[in-house]
């Protein structure tokens, strides 16, 4: 919405250029800008060149708008259970107290070893 009231207010204009029926040119400009092919087109009624005639044709399309603008308003109703449920589950919410992570493992010796790899393998690290 903000970028049509802009393209209205700064005279933003699509200027399109017909040779006939033909349309030979287009650009987006700031008002209106006299668009020309550069090329004479023979058609009937355009023999003379330094007449005036209607064979090229400008045509531009503006961005309008009006300038009446009005407050606008927002009639919102709200299911008041809706809410209630809401503010109480995401707005409320407590986090949960859990245990600390306690080891378990903390007596535990580990199982004793068969053959000591280091030494066997001479594999020592420094």
């Amino acid at each position: 919405m903000s970028v049509l009231l802009l393209a209205s207010s700064t005279g933003i204009t699509y200027a399109q250029h017909f040779c006939g029926e033909y349309k030979m040119l287009s650009e987006i400009t700031l008002g209106e800008k006299h668009l020309s092919c550069g090329m004479a087109m023979d058609m009937p009624g355009c023999e003379d060149e330094t007449a005036a005639h209607d064979c090229c044709d400008n045509e531009y399309v503006n961005v309008e708008t009006d300038n009446t603008f009005s407050k606008a308003t927002f009639d919102i109703e709200f299911d008041k259970n809706f809410v209630t449920a809401f503010v109480s589950v995401f707005v409320l919410q407590t986090p949960e107290n859990y245990p600390d992570k306690t080891n378990n493992f903390a007596d535990y010796d580990p199982p004793p070893l068969e053959r000591d790899l280091q030494i066997l393998y001479e594999t020592f690290l420094i």
